[in-house]
């Protein structure tokens, strides 16, 4: 069985945490299959290898107390402790001993569709193509056993959120690798943490209409974990047109026990809105730069274009209004965009960006560094949007606007990607909080440079 230990180095002499020393052993079993396709292998096991140790955990103390009437075999003893039912021919160690047969990939299969039959929340949603042929099935195997080495849905693991920090890794290191392609699925986690810890999103519903594998989601629960809250404080709405990128956010999601309303359909959200009537405490996003094929020309007269109806050849507006439309009355929103946007006068963007402003909509504007993405050298900026400036909550802002240049933050974390510490994040969202009158927050000062 493969181990992975601790404090192994990655080639350069440094030291790394366990989910890199994972990675590193996982991507050396990938051989010559595609980063983008391989993800999809590892992060479907990984998801397997987690419901199955929660599974056998809950076994274990059910057993535990079965001389006080629990049942092992009641399958609402499972699903009371939101734990999903596994199956006996879908447990991971069925799937062990049998990982050196020629059938270990339709074995696989077969435990993914067993476990979508038995529960229904995750139907349509795991990967079930590990018996094609291109699929190396030592490696497959090889998988299963490095896999095996690693408690993902005991209790102690559960605590620590071993599976988060290893599924979150997974999906940042098959970024990098896709590089470009990487985009439409991962957020880099620290732009995200700098929208949320910003936003602040305690209480309410939460939107992100191009939401990706789930990371706005994810991080607003921490947010909320980590100030005191409980999870069910915020209700989670979505959606995503790419279908394999769907299957990710609910796996994604799923592994940290959040509920959700992810919408999936080919046309997308701007030609088939699937939270029509939501309005939205907070929306947080990451829609896609620039993009020329978004059903523009058939968009032209639409409820949405309060601001004015956007060019059909570039949907960055299309977005931004979008997201407006979903505000509630007191509603916020911080979304990324490339920094054309705040530039652009090209097929009436400049018109749009005008009203915006003199609807007093725009209350903070993040010029950040470059490098921060995986799948675009773009530059980009945040847009932060407030419903109404004077609700009550924060000072009243009308006829006011921040702007803040973090271009010189955050540190390069190898050639060509830079990252931002917590350090970082924190003078961002504090500069923001003290602007606006946050409790707690401090007074504002101005900041030669910065803000």
């Amino acid at each position: 069985m493969a181990r992975i230990k601790k404090g192994s180095t990655n080639g350069k002499g440094s030291v790394l945490g366990f989910e890199a020393s994972l990675f590193l052993a996982a991507d050396k079993l990938r051989k010559n299959m595609d980063a983008g396709e391989y993800k999809h292998v590892a992060l479907g096991l990984i998801f397997l290898k987690y419901i199955s140790d929660a599974f056998e955990a809950r076994r274990a103390e059910l057993l535990a107390q079965k001389a006080k009437g629990a049942d092992p075999e009641d399958r609402d003893e499972y699903t009371s402790e939101n734990v999903f039912w596994v199956p006996k021919s879908a447990r991971w160690s069925y799937l062990q001993a049998n990982a050196k047969q020629p059938t270990i990939g339709k074995l696989i299969d077969d435990a993914m569709v067993a476990i979508e039959r038995e529960n229904p929340t995750l139907k349509g949603v795991l990967p079930k193509d590990y018996a094609r042929q291109a699929l190396d099935k030592s490696s497959l195997g090889g998988l299963i056993d490095l896999f095996a080495g690693i408690g993902l849905g005991d209790p102690d693991a559960r605590s620590k959120d071993i599976l988060g920090r290893v599924y979150e890794y997974f999906l940042s290191e098959f970024a990098s690798a896709e590089g470009k392609q990487s985009g439409q699925f991962y957020t880099p986690r620290s732009v995200v943490r700098v929208l949320v810890e910003m936003l602040a999103p305690y209480k309410g519903r939460v939107f992100d209409p191009c939401c990706g594998s789930g990371g706005m989601f994810v991080q607003s629960e921490k947010f909320v974990e980590a100030h005191g809250g409980r999870r069910g404080d915020i209700s989670v709405y979505g959606q995503e047109s790419n279908q394999t990128t769907w299957r990710l956010a609910k796996m994604n999601l799923a592994i940290r026990g959040i509920e959700a309303n992810i919408g999936w359909n080919n046309e997308g959200s701007f030609l088939s809105d699937a939270h029509k009537d939501l309005k939205a405490d907070y929306v947080l996003a990451n829609p896609p730069f620039n993009d020329s094929d978004w059903g523009g020309d058939r968009l032209r007269e639409d409820a949405r274009w309060k601001y004015g109806a956007p060019p059909a050849g570039n949907a960055n507006f299309a977005w931004v209004q979008h997201f407006i439309h979903h505000l509630a009355p007191t509603g916020m929103a911080g979304f990324v965009l490339a920094n054309g946007s705040m530039s652009s006068n090209q097929s009436g963007e400049g018109e749009i960006r005008k009203a915006m402003v003199e609807a007093d909509i725009v209350d903070c504007m993040v010029a950040m560094p470059g490098q921060l993405f995986y799948s675009t050298q773009i530059p980009v900026c945040l847009w932060f949007l407030a419903r109404d400036k004077k609700n009550g909550r924060f000072r009243d802002r009308r006829g006011e606007m921040l702007f803040i240049d973090a271009r010189e933050l955050g540190t390069l974390v190898d050639r060509v990607h830079r990252e931002l510490s917590d350090a970082d994040v924190a003078k961002i969202a504090g500069t923001y909080h003290a602007w606006r009158g946050d409790k707690d927050a401090g007074k504002y000062e101005d900041i030669a440079g910065f803000c």
